[in-house]
């Protein structure tokens, strides 16, 4: 079955019917996205947060989750997706801070289905198939080549994507600055504690061999990090 072909069919079944017409008259006639009310069920929709896909559709916690839904107008769930005439937002954001602070998470928590990500740890577990804590030296050429590549394609938004999300250390007050002047990007910065840090390290079950090697991370980033 092709894959919009299971979408098509969740949405057509019984089960989506009825948990679409709960969710409706449990939150009322109103657009959660542009507030106004309508005057008909049928005027709305139930939007996904974390969007629906043929790999999670049969995911209850996703595709029947009241909690990832909104309740939107039908323009108004086109101009989420930017689709039928809408244009995406097309942000870029650098999201920084120290290590382990949880800019991944922020990212993954705000972002949407085809946009752009650019993050060194994911870089190198892209092309050396290791855990994304695990960034062998030798191959750092090669990763900060493919990043350089990508903020480039930012710089002239090659491509289509919604919105780019940097992710990185970026201690350096003025190489951050520049960059964020140069993609016309918002600057997200994650102000943790040295102290935190170091206590979400010993916490890390999957960093217990390599608490010395992130530990410097952590230390190197707090010596060199200018407001």
């Amino acid at each position: 079955m092709a894959k919009y072909a299971i979408l098509q069919s969740f949405y057509a079944s019984q089960e989506w019917q009825t948990f679409r017409m709960v969710v409706i008259n449990q939150r009322g006639l109103r657009c959660e996205h542009c507030q106004n009310r309508v005057t008909r069920s049928s005027e709305l929709t139930l939007h996904h947060i974390i969007e629906l896909t043929p790999e999670n559709v049969h995911d209850v916690n996703i595709s029947l989750n009241p909690d990832n839904i909104m309740v939107v107008h039908h323009e108004c769930h086109n101009q989420i997706h930017g689709r039928f005439g809408y244009q995406q937002s097309g942000g870029v954001y650098i999201v920084y801070g120290p290590p382990l602070a949880g800019m991944e998470e922020y990212v993954r928590h705000h972002m949407s289905r085809g946009d752009l990500v650019v993050d060194m740890d994911r870089l190198y577990t892209a092309v050396s198939m290791l855990p994304h804590y695990d960034k062998p030296d030798n191959l750092f050429s090669n990763v900060i080549g493919l990043h350089n590549q990508l903020i480039d394609n930012i710089k002239v938004r090659l491509g289509k994507w919604g919105s780019a999300w940097i992710i990185g250390g970026y201690a350096d007050r003025h190489k951050r600055n520049r960059l964020a002047d140069e993609l016309g990007a918002e600057i997200v910065f994650f102000n943790l504690s040295k102290e935190e840090c170091l206590r979400r390290l010993d916490a890390d079950e999957e960093l217990k061999f390599r608490k010395d090697e992130w530990r410097k991370y952590i230390e190197k980033w707090f010596e060199t990090y200018r407001e």
